[in-house]
């Protein structure tokens, strides 16, 4: 478990353990539960519990040894294999202490299994393209991350501001492409697009086109 350092004005310092279930207890004061609780969180979450029993007081907690967990990467990641992290580690955290996806593995499908359910699926492009961490979450042990392999694929190149292939998901269209790739550049001809496909695995198409609504 984590300790918890718990320091009163009057003055009195309190050790205690963060048990199994998540919850500390402070003998004669509260047994309180801590579990999930953000580092700035605990200092007035705690204090919030003391003040039903006491009055006219000052209280910092403070963390002393976090516990390690090991967790599981798995499927197409560069360095799969087994990880000792701390406690506090989430999914981001791990995805890249295993160096991200490997070239097959999928940036927009990144899964946080427990047991049988999945717990979050990570699409690594909301962070890297619009700092979004909101799908990220903390790991347990036992934990596993799993990289499927890449999703459909297509390259975008020409007078775009970072030309490269880029993973589809769901529904895409040329501005989500165009999104993707920051923009044109400020010397692009607007005026015309040129899309190569290859229909059926068996013809190659080519298709210009003037790029408006």
């Amino acid at each position: 478990g984590r300790d918890v350092a718990l320091s009163e004005g009057s003055p009195i310092d309190y050790r205690a353990v963060v048990d199994r279930n998540g919850a500390v207890n402070i003998p004669r004061v509260i047994t309180l539960q801590v579990a999930g609780l953000k580092y700035a969180e605990l200092t007035p979450v705690v204090k919030q519990a003391v003040q039903k029993n006491f009055r006219n007081f000052e209280l910092l907690v403070t963390l002393g040894q976090l516990r390690s967990i090991q967790i599981f990467v798995v499927g197409r990641a560069q360095r799969p294999g087994a990880y000792t992290v701390s406690s506090l580690s989430t999914l981001v955290n791990a995805v890249f202490a295993a160096g991200g996806p490997s070239v097959t593995g999928s940036m927009r499908a990144i899964q946080l299994k427990r047991g049988a359910e999945v717990v979050t699926e990570f699409d690594l492009y909301d962070l890297l393209l619009r700092g979004d961490k909101s799908k990220d979450a903390p790991l347990l042990p036992g934990d596993v991350i799993y990289f499927p392999p890449a999703g459909p694929l297509a390259a975008i190149s020409g007078n775009v501001k970072n030309p490269a292939i880029y993973e589809l998901k769901g529904p895409a269209s040329v501005v989500a492409l165009l999104d993707y790739a920051g923009g044109l550049t400020t010397t692009a001809a607007v005026k015309q697009v040129t899309i190569e496909r290859i229909e059926a695995r068996e013809r190659r198409v080519v298709d210009q086109f003037s790029l408006d609504a």
